[in-house]
């Protein structure tokens, strides 16, 4: 089955600084029917105007993954991290037993464009731990940049769940084999991309259960995130 959420269907929010586009539930954005999808509980696309930005603030249990799209982020945390994400940057966050941290547009003068995505750990009371990961120039295809278990190059998450960047030039095509019972998130990021027919354009969410493969085609170039789920 394949549902589409539609971009222009998700929350927003306009607070001058910050204009940010929510997948699910957050803040004072609520909808019963998109609480999170799986272990996937937050996709939020946000722009953050130029020397502003999120001041220090906690976070407890949960595994947070920023994606710099354009621009730069400056990231402080109780860990001792300081770090300038800039585009193309991935950035692992285990919060567990407690963090603080803050995230601030590193330019005066360019906005920043960014993914900040929640998934619920399998585990409480982890300790805190921080990764990140540059992606550089993408090949075509899907390239594997979070999952469970001991790191090959990719950044550690605390569940049972998989995380893709997927980059295809126009007429390119992929193959994702799914494994019995597991749900798979695609979130379109930018050109368009079509899942088993069902077009996904920048911003559109699509929920896929109770497949088994799924052909993703590029009518145009395209760069998307697909999460592997239980």
């Amino acid at each position: 089955m394949l549902t589409l959420r539609r971009t222009e269907e998700r929350g927003y929010a306009d607070h001058g600084w910050l204009q940010s586009r929510h997948s699910f539930s957050f803040g004072r954005y609520f909808d019963a029917a998109h609480m999170g999808f799986s272990d996937l509980k937050v996709i939020n696309q946000d722009v953050v105007a130029p020397g502003a930005g999120f001041g220090t603030h906690p976070h407890q249990d949960m595994e947070i993954l920023t994606y710099v799209l354009e621009g730069a982020l400056a990231h402080e945390d109780s860990m001792g991290n300081r770090r300038v994400l800039k585009a193309g940057e991935f950035q692992r966050m285990t919060a567990g037993t407690g963090i603080t941290h803050s995230e601030m547009n590193a330019s005066e003068t360019e906005p920043v464009h960014f993914l900040q995505i929640w998934v619920e750990p399998d585990t409480k009371g982890l300790t805190p731990s921080y990764e990140e990961l540059d992606l550089g120039a993408l090949t075509d295809g899907l390239t594997l940049i979070a999952a469970p278990g001991p790191s090959d190059g990719r950044l550690t998450v605390h569940q049972d769940a998989a995380v893709y960047a997927g980059n295809l030039a126009a007429d390119a095509q992929v193959v994702h084999s799914v494994g019995e019972g597991r749900r798979v998130w695609v979130q379109g990021i930018d050109g368009l991309v079509s899942v088993n027919g069902q077009r996904v354009r920048p911003g559109d969410g699509l929920a896929i259960s109770d497949a088994t493969s799924l052909d993703i085609r590029a009518e145009a170039d395209a760069r998307f995130l697909l999460f592997d789920l239980r």
